[in-house]
């Protein structure tokens, strides 16, 4: 493991076919999501037809790899009924399509049979691993990196099982 990680655009603009992404947890408390998620709470959404207002500058780092013919998918495990979080998070991933990313859902009730890695993780072009940690809390604790083979085989598999189990975005109804 590695104790260099790269920025989030480093690390997307590194990719030249694959970057993945999955969610396991139903909370997190991120710095940059904490602004957002209380005006959610107050009752503020999105509004499709103002792309201006969208989170910057993520969208534009998503659009310009997707442009770049890398293609770029998330998929979140999530459990029902959903926490207010993963409310939050469905309501804005409008955004996520929009700029092109292709995003599923799956109920962790589908999910009991999927060898699955302890951590979230993105995987760049099935062989580079950037480890999400995260605090009991869903602060963040830092990201780790890896090229081991063995890893990086299983993050692909876990990824592709919940991928092909998963419900994609604009069919997945909040529970």
């Amino acid at each position: 493991m590695s104790s260099s990680v790269p920025t989030f655009p480093e690390l997307l603009r590194s990719a030249s076919e694959s970057a993945v992404h999955l969610e396991m947890r139903d909370s997190y408390a991120v710095d940059n999501e904490k602004g957002p998620f209380a005006k959610w709470r107050a009752g503020v959404r999105l509004d499709p037809a103002d792309r201006s207002s969208w989170w910057r500058p993520w969208l534009d780092l998503i659009s310009e790899t997707v442009a770049r013919g890398v293609v770029v998918r998330r998929a979140r495990i999530v459990s029902e009924p959903v926490s207010e979080y993963i409310r939050f998070e469905h309501s804005g991933t409008f955004t996520n399509v929009a700029a092109g990313e292709q995003v599923r859902w799956l109920p962790r009730r589908q999910a009991s049979g999927i060898a699955l890695p302890g951590n979230d993780f993105w995987l760049i072009d099935g062989r580079l691993i950037r480890w999400n940690h995260f605090t009991g809390d869903g602060a963040s604790a830092g990201g780790e990196m890896s090229e081991d083979p063995t890893e990086a085989k299983l993050c692909a598999e876990a990824f592709e099982a919940v991928w092909t189990r998963g419900i994609p975005h604009d069919e997945y109804k909040i529970v």
